[in-house]
């Protein structure tokens, strides 16, 4: 039957950059096609995903494979054969889920039918536990994959291997077992897994190097953390000494207030000075005195008033200066939190990486 599709569905495709490990990069411009093959030949599952001619997605179904939601409507695997990190996102949560399941359903019979060819390599290989030849079935017998629709639409995408060709056990089933083609074919599978085995221990010693960079950039992190709060903190201990700002510029109102009364009480003070400079020629002295005095309470107003008018510059000074640095220093916590938060994304997606890797 050869490789035949037996689920799809359609999704942006990424990749995660090779060169930061952690930023992700869209390799279709819009949403594709995205589908599971079959392969009966070799019993092996595959994620084949092209845009036009390119094929943006060729990733083999292994059973150490993982597929992680990280979101309602995105999702990932890391493939080591490929050396890289796939990323879907779908347009419903439905979507995601279906084909996490149909990941998952493939992933383990991908693990059996890898099972199965070990087990009829060592019966092939022990003399001592060969079967009757009516009992041993051929190594190309296909796994029969479950029927699936496409593009989640009720129509059936039939590609399920016809049982009636499928070849009955024979005499000669043992001796197909034992032939060179098939030493050749396991040792290529042996050397695959060795370099699989070699990418996967490469890839966790750069894991562990990233491990203790990011550990470097979290305790960097910290420290600014700390700095900002001793800043904080002394920016509240300015605004409570606004308090003693307004107290003063109180006492100076009421200082005004004395002022104007006083100056009130002089003015009628003056008035009845004046009606008896009409009849008293001896109290022009006194008039002189008293308007000396008059203004030197005026220029003391005067000088007041100024005072008051550089105090309120200042204390409008001092609000607005407290206010874009609270500005400043919201806009710098939002920075801090959004780095604390991709470091925490970083650090459960190395995990991921280590677990699977391990």
């Amino acid at each position: 039957m050869g490789e035949q599709p037996i689920y799809s569905t359609r999704a942006h495709v990424f990749q995660i950059d090779p060169n930061t490990k952690k930023n992700w990069v869209p390799t279709s411009k819009h949403a594709v096609t995205v589908s599971y093959f079959f392969d009966s030949t070799r019993n092996v599952y595959r994620i084949i995903s092209l845009d036009g001619t390119k094929a943006i997605i060729n990733s083999t179904i292994s059973p150490n494979m993982t597929f992680t939601k990280t979101s309602q409507k995105f999702g990932q695997w890391a493939d080591s054969r490929a050396n890289t990190v796939y990323g879907l996102g779908f347009s419903t949560e439905h979507h995601l889920s279906k084909f996490a399941e149909k990941f998952a359903e493939y992933k383990e019979a991908a693990r059996l039918a890898k099972e199965k060819s070990q087990e009829k390599m060592e019966m092939a290989t022990s003399p001592s536990q060969e079967s009757p030849a009516g009992e041993l079935s051929s190594p190309l017998t296909p796994v029969t994959p479950p029927m699936e629709n496409i593009n989640g639409t009720d129509e059936i995408c039939d590609t399920t291997p016809n049982s009636d060709s499928r070849p009955e056990p024979s005499q000669n089933a043992l001796a197909f077992a034992h032939s060179p083609a098939m030493t050749k074919h396991w040792e290529a599978e042996l050397e695959a897994l060795k370099g699989n085995n070699a990418k996967l221990t490469a890839a966790l010693l750069e894991s562990t190097a990233n491990v203790k960079q990011w550990k470097q950039q979290l305790a960097a992190y910290q420290e600014e953390a700390e700095r900002l709060h001793k800043r904080v903190t002394e920016l509240e201990c300015q605004s409570n000494q606004s308090p003693a700002i307004k107290s003063q510029k109180t006492e100076l109102n009421q200082t005004i207030e004395e002022l104007e009364a006083t100056l009130r009480d002089k003015e009628e003070e003056m008035e009845k000075l004046k009606e008896e400079l009409e009849n008293m020629n001896d109290l022009m002295e006194q008039k002189d005195t008293l308007a000396q005095k008059l203004e030197e309470t005026e220029l003391r107003s005067r000088v007041l008033e100024q005072q008051l008018a550089g105090a309120e510059q200042r204390l409008e000074e001092t609000q607005e200066e407290q206010e874009n640095f609270r500005k400043s220093l919201r806009t710098m916590l939002e920075l801090l939190d959004g780095k604390i938060f991709e470091l925490t994304e970083l650090r459960d997606t190395l995990a991921r990486l280590i677990e699977e890797a391990s």
